[in-house]
């Protein structure tokens, strides 16, 4: 491969190095009349040579220098011109548009004198830092920091000088307008509520509203046991449904969404729907523009104690529906409250939940998996009946698995909501 010999005497090649026309000339000038003197030459006469070429490349840097540095100036200010238009200039920017108008100074001395000037605008004490003078002969920082000092009304000689501007930069904040304070909701958007646990407090389902966008999760809840006393409302396509005529097969777009917002026969229905209910427990089941439409009705929704929503992947909503079900009780029956503590001692599962201890203790003697229901001192709860008078089983057996934490969950409470029976011991 062979390369180029470079001839810096030819204006093309600087110009193939990215140079401009008038440069590439004045370079190619200066080194066609200063050209490398041949090898042969005594090496004292090649370093004059090399000296005087430098020499006189001095200006043509030089000039090179003081264009970059007129740019950066001019589009410092250019800038600060344009925050000025905008109306988004702060005071100590606004000052180095006024040193260049009334002084004219440059860049770097109206930023001295904008530093000084701040400094006495706001209350503060007299510090200018040690700027040196450049070799251009502009005027010295410290002079121009001095400079702005005075004409924000700064004093150096007067020793109570800082005081009196400290006490006239807080009169000046006192009397300021105030910056508007976004109003504050009375209670958070549904968006904003906690996820379902298990530690509320057991509800009647008479007493339960649940608000649901999806089709699968509205599916477990109306077939759930005993949520047929309940306020089921579903959000489709056509607004707010009573759960158990809903049909959510089709996707809630954007668009739809847009639209029931802006229709107040949605809102109605929706009050309709809740009319004449008092309710101690809310759950929101809905994601996208569903819960963005839910959002939007906040305000007409019961104020109750508990009140939660569905969060994340679509496995964990179904986890947190399960344990919000759970919560629920029929009218007349008594089901302990609280948070059950799960633990494992493989391969087996307990939980407890107050007093109860139910354990996983393997499988069962014909077929399923075997749960004991225990007292606090490891003996099987014996002696336990619903509000009914229903004896309780401390043993019971699962048949499938998946079901072990739900049924041992319902066995713990229903232990926990009963009546010991008199004459019988744990």
């Amino acid at each position: 491969m062979t390369t180029e010999t470079f001839r810096p005497g030819d204006p093309d090649h600087w110009l193939a190095r990215g140079r401009p026309m008038d440069e590439a000339h004045a370079l190619a000038a200066i080194w066609r009349s200063l050209p490398d003197l041949p090898v042969d030459q005594p090496l004292d006469a090649r370093q004059t040579r090399t000296r005087q070429r430098v020499e006189a490349l001095r200006p043509f840097h030089d000039a090179i220098a003081a264009a970059t540095e007129a740019k950066r100036k001019a589009t410092n200010f250019a800038f600060m011109d344009s925050k000025a238009d905008e109306g988004t200039i702060s005071d100590h920017d606004l000052a180095i548009l006024t040193a260049r108008d009334r002084h004219g100074l440059d860049w770097d001395d109206a930023v001295a004198f904008a530093d000084g000037w701040y400094t006495a605008h706001a209350g503060w004490v007299h510090n200018p830092r040690p700027w040196r003078s450049d070799r251009r002969g502009n005027l010295c920082r410290v002079a121009a920091y001095d400079l702005g000092f005075v004409d924000g009304g700064g004093d150096v000689a007067d020793p109570f000088d800082a005081a009196r501007r400290a006490n006239l930069a807080a009169l000046r904040t006192d009397n300021a307008p105030r910056p508007a304070i976004a109003p504050v909701r009375a209670r958070p958007l549904p968006s904003d509520w906690p996820m379902p646990g298990d530690s509320a407090r057991p509800v009647s389902w008479s007493r339960r509203l649940a608000i649901i966008g999806d089709p699968a999760l509205l599916e477990r809840v109306l077939d759930h046991a005993g949520t047929a006393g309940m306020t089921v409302v579903a959000i489709g396509t056509d607004g707010f449904v009573a759960g158990g005529v809903a049909d959510l097969s089709c996707p809630l777009t954007t668009v739809r969404a847009d639209a029931i917002l802006g229709k107040p026969r949605h809102r109605a229905a929706f009050q309709a729907l809740i009319a004449g209910r008092e309710f101690d427990d809310v759950l929101v089941a809905a994601s996208g523009e569903a819960l963005r439409i839910v959002d939007a009705i906040a305000d007409v929704f019961p104020l109750c104690r508990t009140m939660e929503r569905t969060r994340n992947s679509v496995l964990q909503q179904r986890a947190q529906l399960r344990l919000w079900l759970g919560r629920g009780r029929g009218a007349g029956n008594s089901i302990g409250g609280g948070h059950i503590r799960w633990g494992k001692t493989l391969p087996f599962l307990s939980g407890r939940l107050g007093e109860f201890t139910a354990r996983h203790v393997g499988p069962a003697p014909v077929r399923g998996h075997l749960v004991r229901i225990e007292t606090a001192s490891g003996k099987l709860a014996h002696g336990y009946a619903l509000p009914d008078g229903t004896p309780l089983d401390p043993t019971i057996v699962v048949m499938n698995k998946a079901r072990l934490r739900e049924v041992m969950g319902q066995g713990l409470r229903a232990f926990a909501g009963s009546t010991r029976l008199m004459g019988l011991t744990a």
